[in-house]
Formats: C-alpha cells, structure tokens, sequence
C-alpha cells in the first residue's frame, strides 16, 4: 500500500514555498520525488504555495489546491514577517492544479469564491463528502467584520472545481482557530484543528453530522498538554492507515529549518482510537516535510513517480 505526502518546505528561499512530492511503501520511510526539487511552482498571485492539499476525485484524477503565499518575499533584513499584515491584506484565492496521472498538470488557476472581505485564505483541505456527492472546501480565515483579529474556519462547496458555492461559517470558537482537517471513520466525522490561544496547541472535536456540531475531546487536549513537547508548536494534522491498520496523525512542528523537525507521527491502534503514541523512531523523510497531505496511491502511481 504506498503512500504521497504532498507538502512544501519551510526554507527562507522562495523555492521552499512550492509543491513538493514524498512517497513511501509503508507509511513510515519516506523518499523525496523528483531528486527533492518542486514538482509544481507558483507562477500566478503571490507566487507561492504553502500548506499543500491534494484529493483523489471519485470520477477519477486529483485536485491540488494551496495557499496562496510566498512568506519569503516579505522577510525584512532579520528574516521577520509581519503576520498580522498577511492576515489582514493576504491572498483571496486559492492556487489549484488538476491532473490525472500525478506526472502532467493542469495550467494553475486561482480560486476566487467572490468574497472581498477574507483577510487571507489559509491551509485549504478537501473533503469529500459521499452522502451529496460533493466536496467540501475548508480553510482558515479572519474577516472585515471583525477587523481582521479573529480567525474561524470558512467552506465552499463544489461537485466539480468549476462552480463553487458562496463561502460560510464551518467552525469557530471564542478564540482564533486555524488549519481544519476532516476524515470520517465509520458515522463519526473527525475535526482535527489547531488553537491558536487558550491553550495553544491541537484540538479534537467529533459530530455525527459532517456540518456539527462538534463535541470537543477533553482527552486529546489532556494528552497534548501533558505528553508532547511544546504541544502549542505544532499544527497541520493530517491521517492515513497504516498497513497494519493503525492509525497514523502527523503534525508539523513549525520551525523546522530552526529545529530540524518538520512532520511528527503519533500512531494509535485502529482509525478512531485516540490514544497516540508518539512514534518518531518507526519513520524517516529525507529532509522536514512542511504542511500537507497523504493519501494513498497505486503501485502503477508509485513507480511512476519514482522514476521521475
């Protein structure tokens, strides 16, 4: 059962900020694509692309949308960025690439839902959600209305990345929010996200509906504050299977250039099962994997892949 892990690097070069490939066998040792360069590069908007998200169609072929932003252009002489100017004055679309054989691309396109009042679209995921044969857009946002301060999760929905329906409220909470992934395990739908105050670090909440409301997990918040090293450090959750059948959760420690972390896996029985162990010696990259997605892949798309 092999595995992609689309993502970009966190590098103070514009080249970190593009789409990158890793694939694996086993979910655990991972190797770079394409000799580790960019498989895909921002040539519209903001010129770059973080936080990288990748679905496979149900009528077959892949969507590929990121976050329209190149932090690296607006380093100053330190190499400090002014985030609350990106969140207030950032990118209102998103990047998208199709493709059917993960070799050849679409033409990039930038995702404008019509909505002038977004202060910057962060970490787009897809979900798709089988019961409306639809896929549902989510991301984090902070908005006009409340003068840029509070970011909340917004969503769009679309039967075919052509037409999307007029963004609306998915989730928020007193405090700010970010960096929403969704998967379903059984009739309960996961929302992994991250809290940005009150306490900093990754949530879980469950509903039986796709739309909430959410029940938060005390447990998950008890072990992230008890068990992990600097839990408000990291964010961009994503999961996948294991052959085995368990159930991995990676998150990014951010920083990594800085810390030499990048992506951490914590692995737990079956999907579902909360209880993660942190599993740091089981897996290998080739260098820190910044925000993405796994999904699993074809042993035709593994070879292919590896050969380029």
């Amino acid at each position: 059962m092999p595995y992609l892990f689309v993502h970009f690097k966190e590098k103070i070069t514009v080249d970190g900020e593009a789409v990158y490939f890793g694939i694996s066998k086993d979910g655990f040792n991972w190797e770079k694509v394409n000799n580790g360069n960019p498989v895909l590069m921002s040539k519209l908007g903001d010129k770059g692309c973080r936080d990288i998200e990748i679905i496979r169609l149900h009528t077959g072929g892949f969507v590929i949308l990121t976050t329209d932003l190149c932090i690296a252009s607006k380093f100053d002489e330190n190499y400090n960025v002014d985030w609350k100017h990106i969140n207030s004055h950032g990118s209102k679309c998103l990047s998208m690439w199709k493709t059917d054989d993960l070799i050849n691309f679409s033409e990039q396109k930038l995702i404008y839902f019509g909505r002038d009042d977004f202060g910057c679209l962060w970490a787009p995921e897809i979900f798709f959600d089988e019961i409306n044969e639809e896929y549902l857009i989510h991301w984090g946002s902070t908005v006009a209305e409340n003068n840029f301060t509070h970011m909340s999760i917004y969503c769009s929905v679309t039967k075919d990345f052509e037409v999307f329906s007029e963004p609306k409220l998915y989730f928020t909470k007193e405090n700010e929010i970010l960096d929403s992934h969704i998967t379903k395990v059984g009739d309960t739908y996961h929302l992994f996200y991250k809290n940005s105050s009150n306490p900093p670090m990754n949530m879980h909440a469950t509903s039986k509906n796709l739309y909430g409301p959410f029940e938060h997990d005390k447990g998950f918040e008890e072990y992230m504050d008890k068990e992990i090293y600097h839990p408000g450090s990291y964010e961009g959750p994503t999961t996948y299977t294991l052959p085995d059948g368990r159930w991995c959760l990676m998150l990014d420690f951010f920083g990594c250039e800085k810390e030499k972390m990048g992506y951490v896996p914590f692995v737990s029985s079956c999907p579902g099962d909360m209880n993660f162990s942190r599993a740091d010696k089981d897996f290998s990259f080739p260098y820190g994997f910044k925000h993405g997605k796994v999904i699993e892949i074809t042993c035709d798309e593994y070879k292919r892949l590896k050969n380029i």
